[in-house]
């Protein structure tokens, strides 16, 4: 009885939480993951859960992953990516290697004041080159404690907001005065693409979208046995780095076949186990010990953050990026691909979105990979 009530609560709130995404303004812009996290950590620590929920949790972290990560990578355009312009892809190689020089500084600064600095560092070039989903995954990978992936997660969604607050409001005037315009001509009124209540879930349970999600869900279940299978026969075990570089390898190589490429809503649907995922994984986090559990994590972050927006700025100067596509390349990065239309829309310019989603998608597919090996050298 304790399991299925435990099951409801992990599986049904995510759905509560995107339909509140969809239904009110302020809960969409604080965005469903975060919604996920504050619910995880008022359960966990007001006694909301019942005894023995370790075990349920415990499962739902290790199996939602593997689930979602095929389902995210199903949507990917490999011929998108070779139709990107030339200084996009520029600025995709120099905001990422932007990234991961200021995460190799910073644990030099840091080292001696984090614990579990090398998995921090891994999870941060994940996130900052891909997205929630590539932090998720590789914490998974490393073993890193949920005290830290939850402090990890809220530094970063407060000084993202205010890395966001500045390309939105004053950062294209700022950087313009270092960087060339944008060459072309197709602007944007700022209403554009503001929330509308749209909601990417519509018309998921009809009968031509739900059954293909259904072979979409066993396809995923499939790559990750496999996936588990191909470590049993490498190590003898189950070694989360091969499972998880197997799954997002095959993952993509599933996306070039165009039945699979081509089944609506497989990103929405591995998002949903994103948010399980993080449901689980916050109402296993003690509050208690966050208090100076990790003083210098939040200026690392800062560090990480900022730091890589100024190195991308210096070098799209030298590289002669123009300022919207470094711009929008960098909030794929930092923010994920669900900030592009957001920031485009300051931004008015409406061109640059196909480029920062596709930048965004790029970066989920490769960010497991940097992320992992940052991880293993520093460790």
């Amino acid at each position: 009885m304790t399991v299925a009530i435990l099951l409801v609560f992990y599986l049904g709130t995510p759905i509560l939480v995107l339909h509140l995404c969809h239904r009110y303004r302020f809960v969409n812009k604080l965005g469903a993951v975060v919604m996920a996290y504050i619910i995880g950590l008022l359960a966990g620590n007001f006694g909301l859960l019942p005894p023995g929920s370790e075990v349920v949790q415990e499962a739902l972290t290790s199996a939602t992953i593997p689930l979602a990560l095929p389902l995210l990578l199903f949507s990917l355009n490999i011929r998108s990516w070779l139709r990107v312009a030339g200084k996009t892809m520029l600025s995709l190689a120099l905001g990422i290697g932007s990234a991961v020089v200021m995460v190799l500084l910073g644990y030099y600064i840091f080292r001696d004041m984090l614990d579990e600095i090398w998995k921090i560092s891994g999870m941060m070039v994940g996130v900052y080159s891909g997205g929630t989903p590539n932090m998720a995954s590789i914490q998974s990978v490393v073993q890193a404690h949920p005290e830290t992936y939850i402090i990890l997660n809220t530094h970063d969604i407060i000084i993202s907001s205010l890395y966001l607050a500045f390309l939105m409001t004053v950062g294209q005037r700022v950087f313009g005065k270092f960087l060339k315009p944008f060459a072309g001509n197709k602007r944007l009124d700022d209403q554009a693409l503001e929330f509308d209540g749209y909601d990417p879930y519509e018309g998921i349970f009809r009968k031509k979208t739900f059954y293909p999600l259904l072979v979409a869900t066993g396809l995923s279940i499939f790559i990750a046995g496999v996936s588990i299978g191909l470590s049993f026969l490498i190590t003898g075990g189950i070694s989360m780095l091969i499972v998880i570089l197997s799954i997002t390898s095959l993952g993509i190589i599933a996306s070039l076949i165009p039945r699979v490429n081509k089944i609506d809503k497989t990103f929405e649907t591995g998002m949903y186990f994103i948010l399980i995922f993080s449901l689980a994984v916050a109402s296993m986090a003690d509050v208690s010990k966050f208090a100076g559990s990790a003083p210098g994590l939040f200026f690392y972050v800062a560090l990480v953050i900022f730091g890589s927006l100024l190195l991308h700025l210096l070098l799209s100067k030298i590289f002669d990026v123009d300022t919207d596509t470094m711009i929008i390349t960098s909030t794929a990065l930092i923010c994920s691909p669900p900030f592009v239309p957001v920031v485009a829309g300051a931004l008015k310019n409406k061109e640059i979105i196909i480029s920062g989603l596709t930048v965004g998608i790029i970066g989920y597919a490769i960010g497991n990979y940097l992320g992992i090996s940052v991880a293993l050298i520093l460790r």
